[in-house]
């Protein structure tokens, strides 16, 4: 028996030096692929495995340090930093992500990317992860160097002092997490030494660094901003970009403005929870769009008398109860196809100000008449009148509609009364007279047990 148990356990080891030949058998580009996957600290730890193994984390194109992992020995963090750089012998390095917790790191981040700027890195991402509150500032005599830079990933406290002599001409998507300018100059000379940015997102969290966030990029196709810092209504964004196609806008909610200049080609486009500054200049910058997502926050909205959206076919409208913005949108969008309501807050009738509440119309939209296809209302409240009336009045004027769907809040499963109200209420609903006979219309009740 203890003979075939030691056969066994040969047969056992045997199998894993196959195994491991197996692997090791692997094209070089596989293994490559594989371990490019992995963070960095791991990928030198192969080298070890056999003498095949032992330069191959050399030629890794994608290298990956997080130094949450040396908390105790940020001296070694860096010397592996330097090391494993200087080390790389692959033609192009394809990305270096770098996540850095210790502030005697954050000092050695601009010999970091110098080297990775030799090794013609095509992404860099910078992560100081927030830990000291302290800012980094990259030399300066790098932003005149990278030539083959095409993504750049600043995130948290970076503080962005750009000299005359940018030139990343390159560079294809700029995301700014958190990240500080010196004057509103030095925001203006980075994008003019980029000329072929396309992709571009800002997440600013305080507007102390510079009042006026201007983004004038020709090249542009693509702007998210999200801005959700409580300060003072002071400062905003003016935007230049005529190339742009998609634009994210959240937030902005203490800022005085948000102006949009140029913006002929804009395709899709959602503003959210943008309130408290001068909306009509929004609306006006976004007539072209096929895709529109508005949830505008809370009571001031301005709207542009003799707007039309003439190419809109989409349309998801956050309601707050604003019929009088719903009635707006629906006679200016003559060839929507889709329209979807969503419920984000509840406001009391009492809360709501003097022309928010639904009335009935003389004319039908011509939308509602030709084109409207599909109808989506979430959150609907049942229990409310004015959401009774937009409903009834869209399925029944909208002769073309061919799916109809709307989804109401949860209930508790032990409050039997609320649940054959709502019951009640949807039949009704449903048997509400419509126009369009093919219209499939569908309800989602959930409801949920409550323990207590």
């Amino acid at each position: 028996m203890e003979q075939e148990c030691k056969i066994g356990g040969e047969g056992l080891r045997n199998r894993d030096v196959v195994n491991k030949n197996r692997i090791s058998e692997l094209p070089e580009a596989l293994l490559l692929h594989i371990l490019s996957s992995l963070p960095t600290k791991t990928v030198v730890a192969t080298s070890v495995l056999s003498k095949s193994w032992r330069s191959l984390w050399t030629l890794v194109p994608n290298l990956k340090f997080n130094s949450e992992f040396y908390r105790s020995e940020h001296h070694r963090f860096s010397e592996i930093v330097f090391r494993s750089l200087l080390s790389h012998k692959a033609p192009v390095l394809e990305s270096l992500h770098l996540v850095v917790v210790n502030k005697s790191e954050v000092l050695d981040v601009g010999i970091w990317v110098g080297i990775a700027f030799a090794h013609h890195v095509r992404k860099l991402v910078l992560d100081l992860h927030n830990q000291e509150e302290e800012f980094a500032r990259l030399p300066s005599v790098l932003w005149s160097y990278s030539n083959t830079l095409e993504t750049l990933e600043l995130k948290d406290l970076f503080l962005l002092d750009i000299p005359s002599s940018v030139c990343m001409k390159s560079l294809r998507k700029l995301h700014l997490d958190y990240v500080w300018f010196e004057d509103e100059e030095s925001i203006s000379k980075l994008f003019r030494g980029c000329p072929s940015l396309e992709d571009l997102f800002v997440n600013r969290k305080s507007n102390l660094d510079v009042g006026t966030f201007t983004i004038a990029v020709p090249s542009l196709q693509r702007l998210v901003i999200e801005d959700y810092f409580a300060g003072e209504g002071d400062g905003g964004y003016v935007i230049n970009a005529p190339c742009l196609k998609y634009l994210d806008i959240s937030g902005l909610e203490w800022l005085e403005f948000c102006l949009i200049e140029k913006a002929p080609e804009l395709v899709e486009a959602k503003i959210v929870d943008v309130s408290y500054i001068d909306n009509e200049n929004i609306l006006l910058s976004l007539t072209s769009v096929k895709r529109l997502t508005l949830h505008l926050s809370p009571f001031k909205i301005k709207y542009p008398t003799s707007i039309i959206f003439y190419q809109l076919v989409y349309l998801e409208l956050g309601t707050l109860k604003r019929w009088n913005l719903l009635s707006l949108m629906l006679d200016s969008c003559p060839k929507l196809q889709t329209l979807k309501l969503i419920d984000r807050w509840w406001y009391a009738r009492k809360d709501c100000p003097v022309g928010w509440e639904w009335s009935q119309r003389k004319c039908v939209p011509e939308c509602l008449l030709f084109h409207l296809e599909t109808f989506m209302w979430t959150k609907y409240d049942w229990q409310r009148e004015d959401d009774k009336e937009v409903a009834i009045y869209i399925l029944k004027n909208a002769r073309l509609l061919k799916k109809a769907f709307i989804s109401t809040e949860a209930i508790n499963s032990k409050e039997l009364e609320k649940l054959e109200k709502r019951r009640e209420m949807l039949n009704q609903l449903a048997t509400e007279v419509r126009d369009s006979m093919s219209c499939h219309l569908e309800f989602e009740c959930a409801t949920y047990s409550s323990y207590y």
